[in-house]
């Protein structure tokens, strides 16, 4: 019997495509986020801060239902999509893909936004004597700078997508070849008394958390770790 069946590859093909959708997206998207949240002095920062942190004191079964419920047919989101014929989004690799943007928010938000406040006042107001304007001095200066802790946020994003399992199951179900990852593959192993292939499939994910762990320490050794 083989290592790993097709259904472990399969598992497996559709983790990193889910890891690697979610962290290109999530860098698009909290670039900016994380960048206003450095700067402003808004009354709105704190809250809009606290919503972004908020997946990562919620029970993942918690923020799975309410995107589940967001995403079902009576939900405001479900209601769009079927209006627009695309059909609910729940239990599909693009419900797979908007939950683990909204759980893995905070993981390259923080990173980010750290490396853009590290930075300090001193480089833009250098470039803004320069006459650079404000969008010419994010992108020439401030992302530049801010570099360690968009890989930080990349390596974190795509670890923690990758280790996802209440928000995937909830979301998604485990269904093979749409909504079936890693993690509930281990789980159904696990149910199904295959503990066989759910060690192999374990003991990957362990020393694929290892090498995410040591490159972290190893990029925080010389000094391009944000995260606090």
């Amino acid at each position: 019997m083989a290592v790993l069946d097709d259904g472990a590859w399969q598992a497996i093909r559709l983790t990193l495509e889910l890891a690697s959708l979610t962290t290109l997206l999530l860098l698009i998207i909290a670039t900016p986020l994380a960048w206003w949240l450095s700067q402003t002095r808004s009354k709105w920062r704190a809250p809009i801060g606290a919503l972004v942190t908020l997946p990562l004191v919620l029970p993942p079964t918690v923020l799975g239902f309410y995107l589940l419920v967001l995403m079902g047919p009576q939900g405001p989101l479900g209601q769009l999509t079927l209006a627009l014929g695309w059909g609910t989004l729940s239990f599909t690799f693009t419900g797979l893909l908007i939950g683990s943007i909204v759980f893995s928010l905070p993981f390259a938000v923080q990173p980010i936004q750290h490396a853009f406040e590290a930075i300090g006042p001193r480089p833009l107001e250098a470039a803004a004597t320069l006459r650079a304007s404000p969008l010419d001095a994010f992108f020439t200066v401030a992302l530049p700078l801010a570099r360690p802790g968009l890989l930080t946020a990349s390596i974190l994003s795509f670890a923690h997508t990758v280790g996802e399992f209440g928000v995937v199951l909830m979301i998604g179900g485990n269904i093979p070849g749409q909504t079936r990852v890693v993690s509930t593959q281990i789980y159904g192993h696990v149910e199904a008394m295959e503990y066989a292939q759910a060690h192999w499939l374990a003991g990957g994910m362990v020393a694929f958390s290892f090498v995410i762990l040591l490159s972290l320490s190893l990029l925080r050794r010389s000094g391009g770790g944000f995260m606090r």
